[in-house]
C-alpha cells in the first residue's frame, strides 16, 4: 500500500531532517526526556518467603519505585518474579537492603537513560516514514497514528469507515476504526490497544492488522471470511493524552492525564476505572500510584466514551479483545475474582488454540487461563466489565517479551511480535465464528 500523496522533492525530504539534527544537538536537547532516566535501574526480585515479600513491598513502597509489570507494589508476592524500575537515588538503598537481607535480584538495566538513547534516539527521528510507504516496523507518534487513519478512511472507503466516539480529558479525539465489508446486522468484535500509555507495542499490533486486513483480504480466504462476515471496530490508542505524553515527556508514563483536585499528582489507571469490583483488590485509592481507580468509575472521559460505544452496540459485538505488554500471556476473565466463567470450556479452547498458533510462528510461548489465577488479582478491568455486559468473548493479551526489553521492546522486534499475534486473533475470531457459546 502506498501512503501520503505526492513525493516531495529531495530538497524538501532534506530540509526538516537537517533541521530536526540541529535541533538534537542543541542545548537542553541533548538527551531524551531531559536526561530524566540518568542513573535509573531495572531489577528483577525474586522473594522466596512472605516474609520477604512483606518487607520488600515496604521497602518499594518508600523509594517509590514502579513495577514494570502490570499491577503495583501491592503484587509483590512469594515466589513471583517482579522488574521494578528504581529512580537512582533510591538505587543503592535498595541494593544494599537486597545484600544485607539476602534476597535474590538481577539488575537487567543498570542505567535506563544509556539505555534509551542508545536503542530509541529521539522519537521523531526514528519513526520517519520512507517516502515509499508507511513504515510498520517502527512506533509511530500519536499525530502519525491519527494521519495514518484519516488516510485510509479516504483511500479505503469500502472496507474502513472512521469515527470519533469522543473527546479525550486533554481534548484530543477518540478515533476508531470500522473495518469490514458493509452489510447490515452483522456481529462484530472489539479491538483497544493503548490503554497504557508506555505499552507502545500494542499500537504497532493495532496498526499491524489493519494493514494486514487490507493487503490480504483478497488473496486469504480466512481475512476474507472475517471480513465479510464480521465487523472490527478498532481503536489503535486508547490513551491519547497518555501515549502522547510517554512520546514527549514521560517514556514511562502509564495513565491518563486527568487532573486532581487535591493533589499534585495526574491521572488515572485507565484499566482500573471500570464498573466492575471498582477500586477492589489490585487497585489503589491514591492519585499518585500507578494503579490509582480514580475519583468514581469511568471518571476518565477516554473510558467513559468507549463503555458508551460497547453499552450501545453490545447486541452485536460478540468479542472484546485488549492488547498490552509485557508478560506473553493471553488471558481472559475473571480478573477480579477466583471463579470460574459460565462459558469456560469454550473461551479456554479458543485461548488454547490461539497461543498454540502463535507458538508455531517463532517458537514464543505464552500463558494462558483466568488473569486472576495466570496473572493476578484486580478489579475494575475493561475485560472484566466487558463480560460483565454481556460480551461473551473477552481476551486481553499481555505481548512480548517477558522482562529482557520490557516496555522497550525493540522495532526490530515489532515484526515478528504482531506476524505471531496476527494468527493467535484470527484463530479466535475463526473459533466465535462456530457459534461457540
Amino acid at each position: 500500500m502506498k501512503f501520503f500523496g505526492k513525493p516531495r522533492s529531495q530538497t524538501a525530504t532534506f530540509l526538516p531532517l537537517c533541521l530536526l539534527f540541529l535541533k538534537s544537538l542543541s542545548p537542553g536537547h541533548s538527551h531524551l526526556y531531559s536526561n530524566r532516566y540518568a542513573g535509573d535501574k531495572v531489577i528483577r526480585l525474586t522473594p522466596n518467603t512472605e516474609e520477604e515479600a512483606f518487607v520488600l513491598k515496604k521497602i518499594c513502597h518508600q523509594l517509590k519505585v514502579d513495577l514494570w509489570q502490570p499491577g503495583g507494589v501491592s503484587q509483590i508476592s512469594q515466589g513471583t518474579v517482579t522488574d521494578v524500575h528504581v529512580p537512582h537515588n533510591g538505587s543503592q538503598a535498595l541494593l544494599t537492603f537486597l545484600q544485607e537481607a539476602n534476597i535474590q535480584y538481577n539488575i537487567l538495566i543498570e542505567d535506563l537513560q544509556k539505555v534509551l538513547e542508545k536503542g530509541s534516539s529521539l522519537p521523531a527521528w526514528r519513526s520517519r516514514r520512507s517516502l515509499s510507504g508507511y513504515n510498520y516496523e517502527v512506533y509511530h507518534s500519536l499525530e502519525e497514528i491519527q494521519n495514518w487513519m484519516h488516510h485510509l478512511n479516504k483511500t479505503h472507503s469500502g472496507l474502513i469507515h472512521m469515527f470519533s466516539i469522543g473527546k479525550s480529558y486533554e481534548g484530543r479525539s477518540l478515533y476508531v476504526l470500522k473495518l469490514g465489508r458493509r452489510s447490515q446486522l452483522k456481529r462484530a468484535v472489539w479491538m483497544d490497544c493503548g490503554i497504557h500509555a508506555r505499552e507502545w507495542i500494542g499500537p504497532a499490533f493495532c496498526q499491524w492488522f489493519v494493514k494486514e486486513a487490507l493487503l490480504t483480504y483478497r488473496s486469504d480466504p480466512t481475512m476474507r471470511k472475517m471480513l465479510n462476515h464480521l465487523y472490527f471496530y478498532i481503536m489503535p490508542v486508547f490513551n491519547v493524552d497518555g501515549y502522547h505524553f510517554s512520546w514527549t515527556n514521560d517514556r514511562f508514563w502509564r495513565k491518563t492525564r486527568s487532573r486532581n483536585s487535591r493533589f499534585h499528582c495526574r491521572g488515572v489507571d485507565a484499566n482500573r476505572n471500570w464498573r466492575v469490583k471498582w477500586c477492589d483488590e489490585g487497585a489503589s485509592m491514591h492519585p499518585c500510584d500507578d494503579t490509582y481507580c480514580g475519583p468514581f468509575p469511568e471518571s476518565e472521559p477516554e473510558v467513559k466514551a468507549v463503555a458508551n460505544f460497547l453499552r450501545k452496540h453490545r447486541k452485536h459485538i460478540t468479542a472484546y479483545l485488549s492488547f498490552h505488554a509485557y508478560a506473553q500471556m493471553l488471558l481472559y476473565p475473571y480478573s477480579y475474582k477466583y471463579a470460574t466463567i459460565p462459558n469456560f470450556s469454550c473461551v479456554e479452547s479458543a485461548a488454547y488454540k490461539a497461543v498454540n498458533a502463535l507458538r508455531s510462528v517463532h517458537g514464543i510461548q505464552y500463558r494462558y487461563g483466568p488473569a486472576s489465577s495466570t496473572l493476578y488479582v484486580s478489579s475494575g478491568s475493561s475485560m472484566d466489565w466487558a463480560y460483565k455486559n454481556g460480551i461473551p468473548y473477552t481476551f486481553a493479551f499481555e505481548l512480548r517479551d517477558t522482562g529482557h526489553f520490557g516496555f522497550l521492546l525493540p522495532e526490530t522486534l515489532i515484526k515478528p511480535t504482531c506476524t505471531e499475534t496476527m494468527l493467535a486473533v484470527k484463530n479466535i475470531t475463526m473459533h466465535l465464528l462456530k457459534k461457540c457459546p
